[in-house]
């Protein structure tokens, strides 16, 4: 995981050991890996993640100051110090996801040497699942076979929209169509698991418009969908467009009329909704690496700006790939900062979390008065009132719709 804004926190040791706390009991806990591709050929005017086009990695007199021809080498050398810092942790890895950033535009190979290293030095679990996201744009059928060959069984494909009006508000490069092309050629590459994503409530796009791209992607036969509600990030080329009035404003109203158009068409075509933005056709098509987030497990996030989280220690690379590269160079952990969760932060974090998803969190998570406002919101038909009895805190409909407002409710 990797947001454009690092927190504060304190001083990541050079080595990059953790506190001995950390690693009690870590056999009991899966352990997982995110891998952050940082690279774009251009920006979308939505995105606030930490990535870079070639010429944001120029020097002024047009020195590359961090090649993707040498990536994957520098990533390898993190999951050598993963593999240092938890010692002789016996775990294997049950999953891997590759975001970005544009992943796909490095080699296949280049994201296989990334896999390899990880068997390497941990080894996979046997069902272990391996993600990519990918750019319509940038594969095909040889570069799909190719990343099938380098271990990866799941890939995700960024669509956001079936409308090129649509598209081109995102700044999205790719063509409508495209998208659908991959989804065929992905399956006659070997891929079992594949997912498109969705962006809903961007300016200009009406009901047909999403009803189209819901329309369009179920005519794929795609096992998985997330869809999310477009938020207008400070700082983003598309927030200073709506502050210069060049299009008009998102709509929470509006996200919650989409939420529910993508409920009623999804459901009824047979994918389940398992968390909040996400709806799949069984559970053997869940994105296992996401549920292990929203469930508290370990991971590793090796990358610029990439976010880890192992045993109640959660820390952050430095955000620039060539500050990357130079703490691997020299030896040293890329790590900018870390925070040691208190007991009360790991509870308040379950939560967060486990609320968005269908089985909900137990309520003895709750402190007083977080189980009166579960009462309440049970009564205002928030949470399910069967799965309450059963001592469950579980998002109905209408408390999907509003699920931020009820997490704050039960953690204040």
């Amino acid at each position: 995981m990797s947001p454009s804004a690092l927190p504060d926190g304190e001083p990541v040791p050079a080595d990059g050991s953790l506190p001995a706390s950390a690693l009690v009991d870590a056999a009991r806990r899966p352990l997982a890996f995110y891998l952050h591709v940082p690279y774009c050929v251009t920006r979308c005017g939505y995105c606030d993640f930490n990535t870079y086009t070639a010429e944001e990695l120029r020097d002024r007199d047009g020195t590359v100051v961090a090649s993707r021809d040498t990536y994957a080498a520098t990533l390898v050398e993190e999951v050598r110090l993963a593999r240092k810092v938890l010692g002789d942790d016996p775990r294997r890895v049950e999953t891997v996801f590759v975001g970005g950033g544009t992943p796909t535009l490095l080699p296949p190979e280049d994201l296989g040497r990334m896999l390899e290293a990880i068997r390497c030095e941990f080894g996979f679990a046997e069902d272990v699942e391996i993600t990519t996201e990918a750019n319509p744009e940038t594969v095909g059928p040889r570069y799909l076979t190719g990343l099938r060959e380098a271990g990866f069984n799941r890939i995700s494909f960024g669509m956001q929209s079936a409308r090129r009006h649509v598209l081109a508000v995102l700044d999205r490069t790719h063509t409508p169509g495209r998208p659908e092309r991959c989804v065929a050629e992905a399956r006659e590459a070997g891929f079992a698991h594949v997912n498109l994503d969705l962006i809903y409530g961007a300016p200009g796009e009406t009901e047909q418009d999403w009803q189209a791209s819901l329309d369009t992607v179920l005519e794929t036969g795609v096992d998985h969908v997330s869809a999310y509600a477009l938020i207008v990030e400070e700082g983003t080329q598309l927030a200073r467009r709506i502050r210069r009035g060049e299009v008009p404003p998102t709509d929470d109203d509006v996200h919650a009329d989409r939420y529910l158009q993508a409920e009623e068409t999804l459901s009824r075509a047979g994918l389940e909704w398992y968390e909040v933005s996400n709806w799949a056709a069984d559970p053997r098509s869940r994105c296992r690496h996401n549920e292990l987030y929203w469930t508290g497990a370990d991971w590793w996030g090796a990358g610029p700006g990439a976010h880890s989280h192992v045993g109640g220690v959660r820390w952050w690379n430095v955000k620039h790939p060539a500050a990357y590269a130079r703490a691997l160079s020299q030896g040293h952990s890329p790590g900018a900062g870390r925070e040691l969760l208190t007991a009360e932060d790991q509870r308040v974090e379950r939560i967060l979390l486990e609320l968005r998803l269908r089985e909900g969190c137990p309520l003895d998570l709750l402190a007083p008065e977080g189980a009166r406002a579960a009462a309440e919101a049970v009564e205002r038909g928030l949470l399910d009132a069967g799965a309450h009895t059963r001592g469950r805190a579980q998002l109905t409909l209408r408390g999907r719709l509003l699920a931020d407002a009820v997490v704050r409710d039960l953690v204040d």
